[in-house]
């Protein structure tokens, strides 16, 4: 969607199709912890799920318990591979008959999921041309939608063709909304008149740095498995029957050592270059772990996503980045799940005790 001034993401960015920013991305951040934005966000996937059979074919699919799943509910669920390792991570609404399914890629997983139909009364699609995606985040959300008429939502409620849906990041008053493509821009002028500040990609991805949450294919790799990146809590049910890598899933929750965590690093903002996805982190010249997302955020400065070793020590002294654009880096205490042996908030009260 082209917006008046909308500038357009770098080419080798992984938003293509949307706003970078909007002129100034350190006041859309701003403006998205002191009032609210709204995100163009509509280059996600969609798949579209309808069928009388779509909640119980799901729950033997994937790692959330559909069975459980009522009219005008919101969930995320995974699909994994034999050994537990991520494949897909999909933001789930169940609504007015219909699953729907936000995804960073539709191909690879719309392809699984026709495989797997068999004689289930499903039939999924690719509904991406049908849907675009927005996001409205900050704490005159509900203000906001009040103007535009539309109830601050428990969970999902229906929106003409669509839905809104209560977002749990960015922020404590966040919605997802999913509109008609063909009157996205329609939507997004409604959205900007009744008070909300245009944000682009840029502030988006600060803000979801912030939240410790990851983005598939960018903080994951082929190794990843789903307690390493923090999606146990969201998008997996501890306690429903048998699907594809559940034995991995319960025996690293059991045991509680999942080998890598995924970490916010504060990175050195004086340098000439910052790290990129997919570059190393090192220690003491020993590569320890990953470099996911990186961004520039409006108080904190150079940040990352990073997958590090469980043996890590959170007071470790960091390398990020290839040789040319390597930078300090250090732990923020904070993201350190609390379930780590020697890191996290007890160490750091050790070390300054």
């Amino acid at each position: 969607m082209t917006l008046p001034g909308a500038v357009p993401p770098p080419d080798d960015s992984t938003d293509a199709g949307v706003a970078w920013h909007y002129g100034d991305p350190f006041a859309e951040q701003r403006s998205a912890a002191r009032s609210v934005v709204v995100v163009d966000r509509s280059n996600r996937g969609v798949i579209a799920i309808p069928g009388e059979d779509r909640l119980k074919w799901l729950h033997q699919l994937t790692s959330q318990h559909f069975e459980q799943l009522g009219e005008g509910t919101a969930t995320e669920a995974l699909i994994l591979d034999a050994q537990g390792r991520l494949e897909h991570h999909m933001v789930v609404a169940n609504v007015g008959g219909t699953v729907f399914l936000d995804v960073e890629k539709v191909d690879d997983l719309l392809t699984y999921l026709k495989r797997m139909v068999f004689w289930s009364k499903v039939e999924p699609r690719d509904a991406t041309a049908e849907f675009a995606l927005l996001t409205i985040t900050g704490p005159e959300t509900p203000t906001l939608l009040e103007k535009l008429g539309i109830p601050m939502p428990s969970d999902v409620a229906a929106l003409g063709e669509g839905f809104v849906r209560r977002a749990s990041w960015p922020g404590r008053d966040a919605v997802d909304l999913l509109v008609p493509r063909a009157e996205l821009a329609g939507w997004w002028q409604r959205i900007t008149d009744a008070g909300a500040r245009p944000a682009g990609s840029y502030a988006f991805e600060a803000l979801r740095v912030e939240s410790l949450r990851a983005r598939q294919g960018i903080d994951t790799d082929e190794r990843t498995i789903p307690h390493e990146v923090g999606l146990i809590d969201p998008a997996v049910h501890l306690n429903k029957g048998c699907y594809r890598g559940q034995e991995t899933v319960a025996k690293v929750h059991n045991v509680g050592r999942p080998p890598r965590r995924m970490l916010l690093l504060h990175l050195d903002g004086s340098a000439d270059a910052q790290p990129e996805t997919g570059d190393p982190v090192t220690l003491d010249g020993r590569v320890v772990g990953r470099v996911g997302t990186v961004a520039l955020h409006h108080e904190l400065g150079a940040i990352a996503l990073a997958l590090v070793k469980r043996s890590v020590p959170v007071e470790a002294e960091l390398i990020a980045g290839a040789p040319e654009r390597e930078v300090p880096a250090r732990i923020d205490p904070d993201s350190v799940p609390a379930d780590t042996p020697g890191l996290g908030r007890e160490a750091v009260r050790n070390l300054r005790g």
